[in-house]
């Protein structure tokens, strides 16, 4: 951890990355890691390299500093953030790779590793969890707190996953002292939606279907769907955990349409499916409880190998 702090405080210019279609998580460690620096070492000059954010996620401090198109920049440190391998940074990996030194802290337990610093704890409930481990609890602003509680209540569910441990809890208490706005936090980015989301929730409930005697469950967005309802990808959020809870099920399976021949896949299990397993196997990656991947092909074709590998788990 010491050698984490080190490195930072060598390095003049600073670029933080998080992954391709940023979530809360990744968006809170690097807004929150981003506002820790500036607070405590203004002299550093920082940029955090993400894809265009949800409105939803823009009240964040340094949310309209975030830079979304690629540069030919040679930093002297790169930071990776909620990233489980490199080409989750999307069009921003030459900035990784070019940089002088690098760092990568993560909690994805399909992370092999990279980056001259690497640290990655699969228990952990976020990324903002681990890096709170990292960082000076006492120099931590209340806007980087800010940053740093979404992350945590995003990837926990509002704690509830089963990744939430006494040190999750311990660590989101000590940001609320910051006076974080829990209730607008939670409120406003994890439960309100739009009307397009209703509808589109709405026609994907209606046509989810149950496999393996009632055990899985499988929802999917077709492109046909987004049109219909002037939707985008942003507006599926939430949908895989709605469809989880319904009674009796292990695993939802949550579809949706990225071009003609390209699905994004995302999994959620209850209690004793390893779903990280399926997602690594296509390329992915991500929590024994919660991972996802891209997969070209059919969809039916897809659905039913992975519903192959669930069945042999179950």
């Amino acid at each position: 951890m010491k050698e984490f702090i080190e490195k930072i405080q060598a390095a003049n210019s600073i670029a933080i990355l998080g992954h391709i279609r940023p979530d809360g998580d990744c968006i809170g460690s690097c807004l929150g890691l981003y506002n820790y620096i500036n607070d405590n070492m203004p002299d550093k000059m920082v940029c955090v390299y993400l894809q265009p954010i949800m409105d939803k996620f823009k009240f964040l401090k340094g949310a309209d500093d975030i830079v979304s198109t690629p540069e030919e920049k040679v930093y002297d440190l790169a930071i990776s953030l909620d990233c489980g391998d490199t080409d989750r940074h999307g069009e921003f990996t030459n900035i990784y790779s070019c940089a002088k030194d690098t760092v990568c802290l993560d909690h994805h337990r399909s992370n092999m590793g990279f980056g001259n610093y690497f640290y990655c704890d699969p228990d952990a409930s976020s990324c903002c969890e681990v890096l709170c481990r990292f960082l000076d609890m006492d120099k931590i602003s209340y806007e980087a707190a800010e940053a740093f509680y979404l992350g945590i209540i995003h990837d926990t569910g509002v704690l509830k996953y089963p990744s939430t441990s006494e040190q999750t809890m311990i660590c989101a208490g000590k940001l609320i002292s910051k006076g974080v706005r829990t209730q607008y936090i939670i409120d406003e980015t994890f439960y309100k939606v739009n009307y397009r989301q209703n509808r589109l929730t709405g026609k994907a409930l209606l046509d989810s279907k149950l496999h393996l005697d009632g055990k899985v469950i499988s929802a999917c967005v077709t492109k046909a769907m987004f049109d219909e309802f002037q939707a985008t990808k942003d507006d599926t959020d939430g949908i895989v955990d709605k469809i989880r809870v319904t009674d009796g099920i292990e695993v939802a399976i949550f579809v949706y349409q990225l071009s003609e021949d390209v699905f994004k896949f995302s999994l959620r299990s209850v209690s004793y499916v390893d779903v990280s397993k399926i997602a690594v196997s296509f390329g992915g990656g991500g929590h024994i409880r919660a991972s996802g991947f891209e997969a070209k092909g059919d969809y039916e074709t897809n659905l039913n190998i992975i519903l192959g590998m669930i069945a042999k788990q179950l």
